[in-house]
């Protein structure tokens, strides 16, 4: 009994470590776009500001969840391509950002 109590406070005692996203800075483009669409959606990050080269310890910037394609998004939400900075493109067309449309995104000329 004695055994199960110890395990029981060692297992609650120790929190889980979150996991960081894969930070696109430390892949090159062809690697990011393969992630997503192996996967359908992927969590990413990558710096704020104007990337210059990667690093290891990278400054906290942005984390958002990636798509392959459209059927990965919600019923009412649109795809839309974004760019995001990789090791080796500053705008690297990973894959689609899910949202609702906008009032003018129906606005066409």
């Amino acid at each position: 009994m004695r055994r199960f109590a110890f395990a029981v406070c060692v297992t609650i005692a120790v929190p889980a470590g979150a996991q960081a996203p894969p930070s696109t800075m430390r892949m090159a483009c062809a690697d990011a776009m393969a992630l997503v669409k192996r996967d359908g959606s992927a969590v990413l990050s990558w710096p704020a500001g104007k990337p210059e080269k990667p690093s290891r310890i990278e400054p906290p910037g942005w984390t958002e969840r990636f798509v392959s394609d459209r059927s990965q998004c919600g019923m009412t939400e649109i795809a839309e391509l974004r760019f995001v900075p990789t090791r080796d493109n500053l705008e690297c067309p990973v894959g689609y950002r899910c949202r609702e449309p906008d009032y003018g995104d129906w606005d066409w000329p």
